[in-house]
């Protein structure tokens, strides 16, 4: 019979389970990101710009729905990280937040009767969303391994005056991080990982051989460069001192090589980290050298959802503190420290069994939307084209 704590540290990992797969998932669909800081480079006319532009809006929602769960879910388990990031880091967060509501604008009135600004306009905002966007929430994660400029005391709860228990120590309120060059490799990697994915995307959703070849030309320089940025940083992170977590005292200590031990002592975690990695090379790879082969998204977009998991499962699995501290390594935040009550995650362990259907659902939708490549004549004759 598992016993109270025992069943509550279950829950606490399970549910960093959950919300890695779903950051896993939400990192997938920002191909849609990609897709839009593309626009101008793979249509050289209206006609073609508004293809893509209907072949990524008839996804955007996945993603914003996703970003939507993904937060929530945060909240919901770890509520001390969600009220020392989002308030901390309120700037990051208000950017990327601005972002998406600048995507949810360009698709609603891009071509509505009575635009005064023009398509073009709002085709710039979904640019501006497709970069900033990206960028930003890759730079967001890399803290998890990183650190950040906080401080944490729960004693404050009692102060009447300001109760407020975690202080974010920097005045530009987490644009910092960006200032951190590995921050900014993982943030860079993201960017042209959703740039690749789109790539492949398109070249599985788009029948239009113009647009084709100038996709697979573009595949080249953005997976070459993606694939430098994202070594450059998994290797500086495998190799840096990491936040590790006595299990016996909770304290927080720096401790070398800490996320490649984290790999190495939860080897079915390595495993499948090691499989995501070859998925999304050989998705690119089948892509490039087989000009025929237009499956490369499927493959690529499923090792991306496992590769992701896996780097958010060693931040916070395995006795590692998943956003570190770095004026006070004791106010880190840990899977223990941070997340709500038995009683609260146990009810969430219950209501997360519906996900598999949610899922199917999704997968459903998708496909319903998929059911022939898209072209320029079926956009034009479609009503409810963007």
């Amino acid at each position: 019979m598992t016993s109270n704590s025992e069943f509550y540290i279950f829950l606490q990992n399970y549910w960093w389970f959950i919300v890695s797969l779903l950051g896993g998932i939400l990192v997938f669909l920002l191909f849609v990101q990609g897709g839009q800081s593309l626009l101008f480079q793979l249509s050289k006319n209206d006609d073609e710009r508004r293809l893509l532009v209907n072949v990524l809006g008839r996804k955007w929602e996945f993603t914003y729905t996703t970003l939507a769960t993904f937060g929530g879910g945060f909240f919901a388990s770890f509520p001390l990280f969600y009220s020392t990031s989002f308030s901390g880091a309120i700037y990051v967060w208000l950017l990327v937040l601005f972002c998406f509501v600048l995507q949810a604008v360009s698709y609603e009135y891009m071509n509505k009767p009575g635009n005064i600004f023009g398509a073009r306009t709002y085709q710039i905002f979904l640019f501006v969303n497709g970069l900033l966007a990206t960028v930003l929430l890759g730079t967001a994660v890399a803290t998890f391994y990183t650190g950040s400029d906080f401080t944490v005391n729960k004693l404050n709860l009692t102060d009447v005056e300001s109760p407020v228990i975690s202080v974010w120590n920097s005045a530009w309120h987490g644009i910092e991080a960006a200032f951190n060059v590995q921050n900014l490799c993982l943030g860079v990697a993201v960017f042209f990982l959703a740039r690749t994915l789109a790539l492949l995307y398109f070249i599985n959703r788009v029948n239009h051989e113009t647009i084709l070849e100038r996709a697979r030309k573009q595949l080249w320089i953005n997976a070459v460069v993606f694939v430098v940025f994202f070594l450059a940083f998994v290797i500086w992170t495998l190799l840096s001192k990491g936040f590790a977590v006595n299990p016996e005292t909770q304290e927080v200590f720096m401790q070398p090589y800490k996320y490649f031990l984290n790999l190495w002592e939860m080897p079915v975690v390595l495993i499948f980290f090691l499989l995501g990695v070859v998925a999304v090379l050989y998705g690119i790879g089948i892509t490039l050298f087989c000009k025929n082969s237009r499956k490369g998204i499927w493959f690529a977009g499923a090792g991306t959802v496992i590769t992701v998991t896996c780097l958010l499962l060693i931040a916070g699995w395995n006795n590692t503190a998943f956003y570190p501290a770095t004026p006070d390594l004791q106010s880190s935040l840990t899977i223990r420290n941070a997340s709500s009550s038995e009683f609260t995650l146990k009810t969430m362990f219950y209501v997360s069994f519906l996900i598999p259907f949610v899922l199917a659902y999704i997968v459903w939708a998708w496909r319903s939307l998929e059911r022939k490549q898209s072209d320029i004549k079926e956009i034009k004759e479609d009503e409810h084209s963007y």
